[in-house]
């Protein structure tokens, strides 16, 4: 334990699931410590001495300083005001014990409030000092008996038992508010993951279907008309029907328009090619430097395709950024008159592409995983090639036989 302002004062402020049991715990030291105050301070009234109206004065003294301090340490938010109430306290019991032995049992809280309120390596010492003291005490009041040097031993033991365990609970409970805080940062994280995914996924959908319907329609539409223009003799059909064509023309550019506008951001104002260069750049750091080489030439693809690609890349990045511990990262994206391909090679730890499907809940194996899903809804082709020591290197291939553009 490290924060001085004590482990039942911190929990009090971080709401954690056993803030109810740190909260009792301190109502009922508070508790005690009131009623034993209060216990000496009416045994000083009621019994006649010398030392009694000092025994009064000093106890509500120190009733008032517990609960005035008890308040302000709550409220404050660092330790001075802690230890400057754990120090009023401690000088008001130890003014108090040579006057009367009752003040004995105000011993036994103040070792809590010194277990909890200081750091370990000083509360251990202060709490035996404050024994001995205690002990030295209660002697000059009724002389050397067992119970007068086992008794205050016997609470200074407990106390540090119970303190340590106090304290065990305490880091508990730290343990399981910084799971649970994990926990619900990974639960937003993944639902914007899912939203984000969903809405690119329907954005790339919805384009897919208007480029496979409206506007292959449109432009199909748009090459009759042009065939009906060069047949058509009548001057009126002919009017109409450069008027149609025109507008197919035009319903045709809004349609590309409106595709263009469902893309991927990173492909609105650039081809994939591009967009993986960009990739590249941005994914330099300290520690791993990643290239773009591109091959062959370069050809108009699908937009499903180049989403795909671009989704690839990303997440293969990020595997890398975040477990493969890898200096270089090499992404090469070739063309073929019939193919394309995505091939991006790391010199990382490597890994055994069988553990795939034995560790679903690796980060790394879920990545793979939707890739080998993407690619598949697509029609096309995914080999990991890895093994620890060695690097990993994915290859994606799309065949475009067959593929609108």
């Amino acid at each position: 334990m490290t924060d001085s302002t004590g482990p039942e004062l911190t929990a009090a402020r971080a709401h954690t699931p056993l803030t109810p049991i740190f909260f009792g715990l301190r109502i009922g030291l508070h508790g005690v410590f009131v009623a034993l105050t209060a216990f000496v301070v009416l045994r000083a009234m009621l019994l006649e001495g010398a030392e009694s109206p000092w025994v009064v004065a000093l106890g509500l003294v120190l009733l008032v300083a517990y609960l005035a301090g008890a308040f302000l340490a709550r409220s404050a938010t660092g330790p001075t005001v802690s230890r400057v109430w754990l120090a009023v306290l401690t000088a008001g019991v130890l003014t108090l014990l040579p006057l009367t032995p009752d003040a004995t049992f105000l011993v036994f809280p103040l070792f809590f409030l010194q277990l909890h309120l200081l750091p370990f390596r000083w509360a251990i010492p202060a709490t035996i000092v404050t024994t001995a003291l205690a002990v030295v005490a209660f002697a000059g009041h009724s002389g050397w008996t067992v119970g007068g040097v086992v008794g205050p031993l016997i609470g200074a033991t407990v106390a540090i038992l119970i303190g340590l365990g106090y304290r065990a609970l305490y880091r508990e409970a730290q343990q399981r508010q910084l799971l649970i805080d994990e926990l619900l940062a990974t639960r937003e994280k993944l639902a914007l993951r899912e939203r984000e995914a969903g809405v690119l996924q329907e954005r790339s959908r919805l384009a897919r279907e208007i480029h496979d319907t409206v506007a292959q329609g449109l432009s199909s539409i748009q090459m009759l008309l042009h065939a009906a223009e060069r047949e058509e003799s009548n001057t009126t059909a002919l009017a109409h029907v450069t008027l149609a064509r025109e507008t197919a023309a035009a319903n045709l550019a809004e349609t590309r328009r409106f595709i263009r506008e469902l893309t991927p951001p990173a492909l609105e104002q650039q081809t994939i090619g591009a967009a993986l260069a960009r990739l590249a750049e941005t994914d330099q750091g300290d520690s791993l430097v990643v290239t773009f080489h591109s091959s062959g030439d370069p050809i108009e693809l699908p937009m499903r395709l180049e989403t795909a690609l671009l989704r690839i890349a990303q997440a293969t990045l990020a595997n890398v950024r975040q477990h493969a511990e890898a200096k270089r990262a090499e992404i090469t994206l070739t063309y073929l008159d019939d193919w394309v391909g995505l091939d991006i090679v790391d010199d990382g730890k490597g890994f055994s592409p069988r553990s795939i499907g034995q560790a679903a809940s690796d980060r790394t194996s879920f990545g793979l995983t939707t890739m080998h899903q993407r690619v598949e809804q697509l029609g096309g082709t995914l080999t990991i090639e890895s093994r620890p020591g060695a690097g990993t290197a994915i290859a994606v291939g799309f065949g475009l036989i067959g593929e609108p553009t």
